[in-house]
This record gives C-alpha cells, structure tokens and sequence, in this order.
C-alpha cells in the first residue's frame, strides 16, 4: 500500500475526528516537527513509516492520550516529557504560572514552592521565567520526580530543586515568597474520570475526595507555616470550586483573596495572601 502524507493525514483524521492529533501522531512517527508535514503534503511515505503510524492511530482510537503515546506535552514556552506517572499539563494551568509571576519580580531573589509538581510544568516555567528565583517542587512520586527532574535538566534550569514527600512533609522551616499548587480536586465520584483521557491519568492527581477539595483544605491549612508575612499561596480548582475555595482561604486567616478565571470565563485560580506583620 502506497500512501503520500497527505492522504494519510486525512484517513487518520477521518478515523480520529481530530486533525490536530493524526498530525501530531504522524509527525512524531517520522521523527519530524509538525511544520514539515505541510511543506512535505506529497511526499511518499515508506512502509516502515506507514506501519508505525497505523500503530499510533490505534492506540488513539483504543482512548489512549497523545501526550502518553509520543511521551511529551508543550506547556508554557517548554517541551515536556510525560508518562502515565505524571498528570498530562494543560493549557488553562497556565493561568496558576501567569498569576504567580505577578508576584514574582523579576529582580529580585525570592522563594517558590510548588507542591504536587508532577512532570515539573508550574515549576520549571517559573524557574524558567524568574532565573533569580529559588523554586522548591514537592511530589510524594518517586517515579513522578524522576521526570520532573528530567525535564529540569533538558532545559538547563540550574534553579530549581525536588523534594519527595506528601506536600509540605519534606520541607525544612525557611518560609517560600510564593506557594503554587494544582492539586487533585475532582470529586471521586465523578464519572468523567471513567471517561476520555482521564481514564488514563494517575488517579491520585485527579481525584480529592467526595467534594475534590481534600487536597486544597490541607494546603490552605498548612500554608501559612511555610509563608513567609505578606507571601501569597496560589492553587487551581475546578469551574465551580470558587467561592469553597475563597471561604477556605478567609477561614484560615489569608487576605487579599481572589478568584481568576481562564479563557473560557471559568473560575480556575484562587489566591490569597498572608498577612504582612503589623509596623
């Protein structure tokens, strides 16, 4: 069987209803970036190539995530390695990076926790973004620091550490400038995890007990012990998670509270800040 990239483009898309991942799928196939498949739509493709690909396709169809399948997701301005041990990173996270870099100058030494980093995206993009930051990741995963780590030492970011534990467990007592965290919080009865790409993600990144906000609670309650006066905390939740998350925010003694929403006008990211001491 012969086949050109064009049409074999178009049966995958056919088969996948979605162009965006037979591209992705065919360009990781013939180890060649996706601009290439455009400028190369006649090409002949070998049957090695063809082979591999209906492989890929297959998988996709049996649910399986692309990101798992070519084992990396773009986030930020970075290209990231990512395995079943690690949450797949999202576009809307971004806003948690965007928020938390407003109070990050960028000329001055500060301290950033991330907590629960899984693959390191918050982390390493803040590392990347505020080079005289410190950045501290947690992850209770050995398996899920090892590819944060990895992804550090790709992009050269000499500024960042890892530390394994369940989220403020392995931390001395020096208080962070800056806390961030996108930690489960859907409820563990939601049918969506059976469902999509969630089937396939860690369970133990997704899901927070029977309202998905276990994790938050104990991160807004521990917080303060590792703020340094005036720091923020800064944490994603889901669209209706909002205002649970500001009244958790107020009960635990943070000011300045506020809710952000993503590009789809959804609640996505609360912050709080802890109060400066009193002149």
């Amino acid at each position: 069987m012969k086949a050109d990239v064009r049409s074999a483009l178009a049966e995958a898309t056919r088969r996948l209803g979605d162009r965006i991942d037979a591209e992705v799928l065919l360009a990781y196939a013939l180890n060649k970036p996706r601009s290439w498949l455009f400028a190369h739509a006649d090409d002949e493709l070998v049957p090695e190539h063809l082979s591999a690909y209906a492989v890929l396709i297959e998988q996709r169809e049996a649910g399986e995530p692309v990101a798992y399948i070519t084992g990396r997701r773009g986030f930020w301005s970075l290209d990231l390695e990512v395995t079943p041990e690690t949450l797949i990173p999202r576009p809307e996270t971004e806003l948690l990076v965007e928020q938390a870099l407003e109070h990050l100058p960028p000329d001055k030494s500060c301290r950033v926790l991330d907590l629960g980093t899984g693959s390191g995206a918050i982390a390493l993009a803040i590392a990347c973004e505020r080079p005289r930051a410190q950045v501290i990741a947690t992850d209770v995963s050995a398996d899920t620091l090892a590819v944060a780590q990895r992804n550090a030492r790709r992009h050269h970011l000499a500024n960042i550490g890892f530390l394994q534990g369940d989220w403020f467990m392995p931390l001395d007592s020096c208080p962070f400038d800056v806390i961030v965290s996108n930690p489960p919080y859907i409820e563990s009865g939601d049918p969506h995890l059976q469902q999509g790409d969630l089937r396939f993600e860690p369970i133990r990144a997704l899901a927070s007990g029977s309202d998905g906000l276990d994790a938050i609670r104990r991160i807004v309650r521990d917080a303060a012990l590792h703020l340094v006066p005036g720091g923020w905390l800064l944490f994603e939740h889901g669209w209706n998670q909002g205002e649970a998350a500001r009244e958790l925010l107020h009960h635990a003694g943070f000011v300045e509270l506020s809710t952000m929403c993503d590009l789809e006008q959804r609640d996505r990211v609360s912050a709080g800040r802890w109060p400066p001491c009193a002149d």
